[in-house]
């Protein structure tokens, strides 16, 4: 049995699309309004052909809707209930909270910022690293900010650098995911929350997470921990071998 050591000073990372969301906001953009070529891509990407810059790139150029029906589409996508509790519980607990994401920025600020989520003051202080995605008639362009040259891995926003450049306060890091797309993330934090696929791959790989299936548990855990003074992670790094 591994033994465990405190963390201090967390900071939260969250992936966006299936962790804040239910459903993937880019999964559903293309089921509804792609090409069906975009299958193909992505069955490159599953494979390891290319990485997710590169698939993210050519799957929304096959994407053909006006910005009034993506609106509509992204406006059918629920938040995950334990979200606001989360964003509280690291508000109380003084947990800086960043949202770090291969999706794209049009998509997450569109889903968190409708007025019946009540998020308005919970987001304060909560910055968003995503691909940015931008009308062009009914075409839309894709761009790759985090970092504008790609990580040695292709990805659309590369996690692990997002979080070196924010824990240069000298927090320990706390990652939460659901997604294959999470794995380098999960490398590179010091306790993961994993669901999904993301916890398929920490199991098959032997790497120490907490298992989940909703954001309340992730706001109950990291409360019962911070009244108990302090979060716990294996002594030995847990990361995953990638």
């Amino acid at each position: 049995m591994q033994t465990t050591a405190p963390l201090e000073q967390p900071i939260l990372f969250l992936d966006f699309d299936g962790t804040v969301t239910g459903r993937d906001a880019v999964d559903a953009i293309l089921e509804t309004y792609a090409d069906p070529r975009w299958v193909a891509v992505e069955e490159q990407w599953r494979a390891g052909c290319i990485g997710s810059r590169a698939c993210l790139l050519a799957q929304m150029a096959l994407v053909e809707a006006s910005s009034a029906e993506l609106d509509e589409l992204l406006d059918s996508i629920e938040v995950d209930e334990g979200f606001a509790s989360l964003l509280d519980t690291c508000a109380a607990g003084g947990i800086p909270v960043h949202i770090v994401s291969d999706g794209f920025d049009y998509c997450i600020r569109r889903i968190i910022s409708r007025p019946r989520l009540g998020l308005g003051s919970r987001l304060e202080g909560v910055r968003v690293f995503a691909s940015r995605l931008e009308p062009d008639g009914r075409r839309w362009r894709a761009d790759f900010p985090h970092p504008r040259e790609s990580c040695v891995h292709g990805c659309a926003t590369c996690k692990p650098s997002v979080m070196a450049m924010l824990e240069r306060e000298g927090r320990t890091s706390v990652f939460a995911g659901d997604g294959l797309s999470d794995r380098y993330a999960a490398a590179a934090a010091d306790l993961v929350f994993a669901k999904g696929a993301l916890a398929a791959h920490c199991r098959e790989r032997g790497v120490w997470h907490v298992a989940y299936e909703g954001l309340a548990e992730v706001a109950a855990y990291l409360d019962e921990a911070l009244r108990d003074g302090g979060l716990e992670a294996p002594r030995e790094a847990s990361r995953v071998n990638v």
